[in-house]
């Protein structure tokens, strides 16, 4: 599965970028680049990566270097489904 696809479908969706994500690649920064991106928006996106890719992310692995960017996002939820599957 190309998991970098999947989360941007899930950020759009997400964060109601209406289809703004089709322009972000691997190096977009997220957290404090995009205003949408808010504290409540980040356990909402968190609750979204989850159900969409049905895993679980752990919280003690969340912080802030894994949304500064699309690729530490997806590289991160690359990690889970490697660990979890």
């Amino acid at each position: 599965m190309a998991v970098l696809p999947e989360v941007l479908h899930v950020l759009d969706e997400t964060l109601n970028l209406a289809g703004r994500s089709a322009g972000f690649d691997a190096d977009t920064a997220l957290l404090g680049a995009l205003p949408e991106l808010d504290s409540m928006a980040v356990v909402s996106l968190i609750a979204g990566l989850e159900q969409h890719f049905g895993i679980v992310l752990p919280d003690d692995e969340l912080d802030g270097s894994v949304f500064a960017s699309v690729g530490a996002l997806s590289d991160f939820v690359e990690r889970q489904l490697q660990h979890q599957a």
